[in-house]
């Protein structure tokens, strides 16, 4: 074939890999640098901790990843630890997906973490009848810092606050004062503030949504995105199994919880002298609490407080204080319970009165049953071994004169009488004492109870 005849369809290949090749090179730069029109969004339950951290944090990278258009973050936190929730704080601002932090739903006190994450936010929503901020002071000092240690520190969660709202034009005048003595902002006063406080108030979800629509947002690199949430419900991102887990043994009254059901577990084996398996439950509980104790800022003197409770009340067994010590542990339960979390590491974390109070009325019965069954126990005869063949009848079989041997329970005991007489073999004695294996015996008082022997006393 004439080469020549070759020179169209070579010329029509190479235009058009090179309009695929315009075509793709188009294309990428808008999939990388224009996220999608997808949504996502995750809850915020509870107390703010490293475990909330890693669920968050695992949020964040999806939304990225997917090159989503918004990632809302809902919160509904009761309290959150300083040091997890400012460096999650940071993420949040330097993330590459816009975020939005909205405090919902209505009578939500988002403590702290609202005054962090409407802060490092994009977008700062909140619901009508919602507040933020905490009555203790946003940042954590030691006692033993020199004051200008301190003010160094205040100084810095001061200005990182201020960067941050200024950024996304939101009212700073509020921050100096929550940094340093605390400070609780509702919706209408952050929205009453020039300028407002927080981006904007939607009563829910499908509310937000549509407010949100046509939002332009400036992200940490620069570019800037555009909202587009009209009409759309966002995916939300679930926990796994382990973050479950994690966020669940985060909870200081959870913690608390365990540390009792471990005491007790201990307890009822020293009571019940078993085969180990409370041992193994109460192992169970305290490696649980364990976890609790290493994300959540515990004092340590409270720690010590239960343990010294519990010891308290296991010594009640051994030393008769008719209960008194039982009383000191449980005092002393309660108030450890109410200090064991660092409030000022954690404004807002403490462990739950109802938890208080129904941990130390179930502690208390479980006391009151356990002196029950010590004392039942105590007065019951014993039943079993040598000392329990006291008070029974055996049946003679070789003639004591006055040793001999009886049959008791099944074996053969050698036996001899009271008072030396002699008794022959098919009569019925009685066990009175138990002497190196050797049965004292003496002769049975009436016809009755040779006829019934195994009548009861």
């Amino acid at each position: 074939m004439n080469p020549c005849a070759w020179s169209p369809l070579i010329a029509r290949l190479y235009l058009l890999g090179l309009v695929a090749l315009l075509i793709n090179s188009c294309a990428v730069p808008a999939r990388q640098g224009q996220p999608t029109t997808s949504a996502y969004s995750v809850q915020v339950d509870g107390v703010f901790t490293d475990a909330t951290v890693g669920y968050l944090a695992r949020a964040i990278d999806l939304a990225e990843d997917s090159q989503a258009n918004v990632l809302i973050i809902g919160l509904r936190s009761e309290g959150a630890v300083l040091t997890a929730l400012r460096p999650f704080a940071e993420q949040v601002a330097e993330a590459r997906v816009p975020v939005v932090v909205y405090i919902a739903p209505a009578q939500t006190q988002a403590g702290a973490s609202g005054s962090f994450l409407l802060s490092a936010s994009h977008i700062a929503a909140m619901a009508p009848d919602t507040s933020f901020g905490s009555a203790d002071p946003l940042v954590q000092t030691e006692a033993f810092q020199r004051e200008e240690t301190r003010d160094v520190v205040r100084d810095g969660v001061i200005e990182q606050l201020t960067d941050w709202n200024a950024q996304h034009g939101r009212n700073t005048d509020w921050i100096s004062e929550a940094v340093q003595d605390g400070m609780i902002i509702t919706n209408e006063q952050a929205v009453a503030m020039q300028p407002p406080a927080i981006t904007l108030v939607a009563r829910d979800q499908d509310d937000l949504m549509t407010r949100l629509e046509g939002q332009v947002v400036t992200l940490s690199n620069g570019e800037t995105v555009t909202l587009t949430t009209l009409g759309r419900q966002p995916v939300p991102i679930e926990a796994n199994l382990l973050e479950q887990l994690l966020l669940f043994l985060a909870d200081p009254t959870i913690l608390f919880i365990l540390l009792v059901l471990g005491g007790m577990a201990l307890y009822s084996e020293l009571v019940s002298g078993g085969v180990g398996i409370l041992a193994a439950m109460a192992m169970l509980f305290l490696l649980g609490a364990l976890y609790g104790i290493l994300v959540l800022p515990i004092r340590w003197i409270s720690l010590v407080g239960l343990l010294l409770a519990f010891g308290c009340i296991i010594a009640d067994l051994f030393v008769p204080s008719h209960g008194g010590l039982s009383v000191v542990g449980l005092v002393l339960m309660i108030i450890s319970s109410l200090t064991l979390i660092d409030t000022a590491q954690a404004p807002g974390v403490f462990v739950a009165i109802w938890a208080i109070l129904m941990v130390v009325l179930l502690v208390a019965a479980f006391i009151a049953v356990s002196i029950w069954l010590i004392l039942r126990s105590g007065k019951r005869p014993v039943s079993t071994g040598q000392e329990g063949l006291i008070g029974q009848l055996a049946e003679v079989r070789e003639r004591l004169q006055p040793t001999g041997m009886v049959f008791v329970e099944g074996a053969l005991w050698k036996a001899t009488t009271e008072d030396g007489s002699e008794v022959e073999s098919g009569e019925w004695v009685r066990i009175i004492s138990n002497h190196k294996l050797l049965l004292v015996v003496c002769r049975i008082d009436s016809e009755i109870e040779a006829i019934n022997p195994n009548r009861p006393d």
